[in-house]
This record gives structure tokens, C-alpha cells and sequence, in this order.
């Protein structure tokens, strides 16, 4: 058993590493391509979600470092923040992050709270009412859920 055909065979029992790398690459590039061709989700309002959920995170700590409530307000075109200042609500055109942007493509947003109310609205107390915003568009949909903290959440 100590011959060359021993050798022969136990050379031929496994893969080569080389050969293994080469099936772990192509699994993963079609993985990739499943993944991206599962339709019905728009990578875009995902995105927009992501930007959002920071953007309130920003003006939660905006309106506790200023000590006036801020007020995110949206129609399907835009969205943007205001400061209650004056006895009246005015645009944050001083803050080049929180101010009024235009969404990438028509969006609807609906907001869920427990106390039903439809405005988003931070002030100075640390603790806030949980909600869940509920944006969507072109079939696709996303939220952004607030547990009352300060953590924003994209599901």
C-alpha cells in the first residue's frame, strides 16, 4: 500500500482549495444576483428611510440643545423641519442638515402613534411618544419605528 497508486488515489479523494474558492465566488455572485432581482422592493425608499431616521435622530438632540420643540412635516414631494420660534412654526434655515429636501420620487408617509395624533414633534424632555412611520411608494413600502428614546429604527 505504500506504492504510487496509493498516492494516485488520495490525491483524487478531495477538492483543492483553489477549487473550493472558485464554488464559494460563483455561489456568492448568484446569490447577489438572486437578491437583487427579487422584485417588489425599492433599494431607493430604503435609502430615503435610512437618511430619515437619522435626520430625527439629528433634530431630537436639535430640539434638546436648542430648548424649542422642532417639527418634522411632509407632503408626498418633501419633507422638512421646523422650530417653534416667534409663536409660530418657521423653517430651520440656519441648519444646513435639517433642512427642507425633496424626495427622490413621489412619496406617501403615514404616521402611527398611540395617542393618534399625526405630528412629529421633538422637544426638550428626554423621552418622547413611541410612533412608527409608515413610508411607501410604487408598490414598494418601509418604516421607521420610534420606541420614545431616541432610537430610529428601518424595517
Amino acid at each position: 500500500m505504500n506504492g504510487p497508486a496509493f498516492a494516485a488515489r488520495t490525491r483524487e479523494a478531495g477538492f483543492t482549495l483553489l477549487e473550493l474558492l472558485v464554488a464559494m465566488v460563483i455561489a456568492g455572485v448568484l446569490i447577489g444576483i438572486a437578491s437583487l432581482s427579487i422584485g417588489g422592493f425599492d433599494r431607493g425608499l430604503r435609502f430615503e428611510a435610512e437618511r430619515l431616521a437619522q435626520l430625527l435622530v439629528l433634530a431630537r438632540e436639535e430640539a434638546q440643545v436648542r430648548g424649542a420643540p422642532i417639527r418634522f412635516e411632509t407632503d408626498d414631494e418633501r419633507y422638512g423641519f421646523f422650530v417653534w420660534r416667534e409663536r409660530r412654526w418657521q423653517p430651520l434655515l440656519d441648519d444646513r442638515d435639517l433642512r427642507e429636501r425633496n424626495w427622490d420620487e413621489p412619496t406617501r408617509l403615514h404616521v402611527e402613534r398611540a395617542d393618534g395624533r399625526r405630528e412629529i414633534e421633538f422637544g426638550r424632555d428626554q423621552v418622547d411618544t413611541p410612533f412608527v412611520l409608515h413610508l411607501s411608494r410604487r408598490g414598494s413600502a418601509v418604516a421607521i419605528v420610534a420606541n420614545g428614546l431616541g432610537a430610529f429604527e428601518v424595517r
